[in-house]
């Protein structure tokens, strides 16, 4: 068992962790409400270090492209400013969290937290060179995250116990989980407090 050793160049991205990617939401995942105390203890982590805690959300206007009213192939969803557009009341977002706004403009959609919000270069003169992903949803937000990110030059550590998948296939998720480990990101968990490599993870796939 490998420990991660954080330190100033380590940062902690969490992925769309809003209302309406939550059961009861409007394009809810299945299960996904199970990433919230992972998530939180991940949060707890980076925050004693003193290390950054970004957070990325879909903030869509109401005539979005990706709604199935505009021939997209979603209900509409994180319209900005509504409900379901807000973080889970039981996620502990830092006060002073980075929050990053995606796809906010109607003929624009963005998957990948790094899709036109400059989030690479706001990292890099932060001096961060390695980021934890963490959300959702996996086949989604969170895949187009860590493939960006990984092209954007940075290491990218996978906490798959903190993210769930949509899976409109069945096996959509294992299949990205598959997909960003072969890219290179880095399969981690938490144990005892910090995290580890989980190197089981990556010898399954």
């Amino acid at each position: 068992m490998s420990a991660i050793v954080l330190g100033p160049a380590d940062a902690l991205l969490i992925v769309d962790l809003q209302r309406d990617f939550l059961p009861g939401g409007s394009l809810a995942v299945p299960h996904g409400d199970r990433v919230i105390a992972p998530i939180n203890a991940l949060i707890d982590l980076y925050r004693v270090r003193r290390l950054p805690v970004y957070a990325s959300r879909d903030w869509h206007p109401h005539d979005h492209c990706s709604f199935a009213a505009q021939g997209g192939p979603w209900p509409p969803h994180c319209v900005a400013g509504s409900d379901g557009a807000r973080f889970s009341e039981a996620l502990r977002v830092p006060e002073d969290a980075t929050v990053v706004s995606k796809a906010d403009s109607a003929d624009t959609d963005a998957y990948s937290a790094f899709s036109g919000t400059g989030l690479g270069d706001a990292l890099r003169r932060r001096g961060v060179s390695r980021l934890a992903v963490c959300g959702l949803a996996t086949d989604y937000c969170v895949l187009n995250t860590v493939l960006d990110g990984i092209e954007e030059g940075f290491e990218v550590l996978l906490v798959p116990e903190a993210i769930s998948a949509v899976d409109v296939r069945a096996g959509d998720g294992d299949h990205a989980v598959a997909r960003m480990l072969r890219r290179g990101a880095v399969p981690v968990r938490l144990s005892g407090g910090q995290l580890v490599a989980d190197v089981s993870l990556g010898a399954q796939l």
